[in-house]
């Protein structure tokens, strides 16, 4: 090898080595960001007293947790959007894509979730929660489910990391199966989010299955998202997913 090539190796090796602690350093600062929005939410959230509306505080300081977040990555993007001149996909974007997805998607949770729940029944291991199942907490529930969990996080896990990433990178990382880069990071950021943690005092607490599901659920939202140019639909997806996967349980529980 010539000595020009070990020169142009070593270049492309140091800019390679750049590129990498530039994507960590921005997963980082997204993750700093996220945990402090979510942060501010349960810390909104702290600051009402619900027992007259939700006393077996099933749905209630969850819809201001949510509330507070949904306003505050609002803010955010459309702050950036003048910044960085950059789309956050809140239009409608391919039409078409977005609902060809929606509907395919409910569909296979749907199956998904019957499975699971059947499965949960035989072995046993349908969930507890802490509240009874009333009419007010069933509704109330399904309600925060069906409203804020998907435009929430959807806007603070997919819109937000992936745009603000693909601006930087200034472009579109492919990896395999078209999925990018954006989407992995941000999807592996979703999953983290999922983790129950405190530093003091120091506690960390995580289920993994809900780790995966999580990660996979925002890898098929990501890719939804930039296939169809919108956040909206996003949005649907992970509503449907857990309103399903919620309202399921319920049902096998009151069976």
């Amino acid at each position: 090898m010539s000595s020009l090539e070990n020169v142009v190796k070593t270049e492309r090796n140091q800019a390679g080595r750049k590129k990498a602690l530039l994507y960590m350093a921005l997963a980082l600062l997204l993750l700093v960001f996220q945990e402090g929005l979510v942060k501010a939410g349960k810390y909104t959230a702290d600051l009402f007293s619900y027992g007259k509306l939700d006393p077996f505080d099933a749905y209630a300081w969850n819809f201001v947790h949510h509330i507070t977040i949904l306003l505050l990555s609002l803010t955010a993007i459309l702050t950036l959007s003048w910044i960085f001149k950059a789309d956050f996909g809140l239009g409608l974007g391919d039409r078409k894509k977005g609902t060809r997805f929606v509907v395919i998607y409910a569909v296979i949770i749907a199956g998904v979730s019957l499975v699971v729940h059947i499965l949960m029944k035989i072995t046993n291991s349908l969930p507890v929660y802490a509240f009874p199942l009333s009419k007010n907490n069933i509704v109330g529930t399904l309600c925060f489910q069906l409203f804020l969990t998907g435009p929430a996080e959807e806007l603070l896990f997919r819109a937000l990391p992936i745009t603000i990433l693909v601006h930087f990178f200034g472009k579109n990382v492919k990896f395999k199966w078209d999925i990018t880069l954006e989407n992995i990071i941000a999807a592996f950021l979703f999953s983290i989010a999922h983790i129950k943690w405190s530093l003091f005092p120091f506690t960390f607490e995580a289920n993994y299955f809900q780790l995966f599901y999580a990660f996979a659920q925002g890898i098929v939202s990501g890719k939804v998202y930039q296939d169809s140019g919108s956040v909206i639909y996003p949005m649907i997806m992970h509503s449907i997913s857990n309103v399903l996967m919620t309202g399921t349980g319920y049902l096998f529980l009151l069976l």
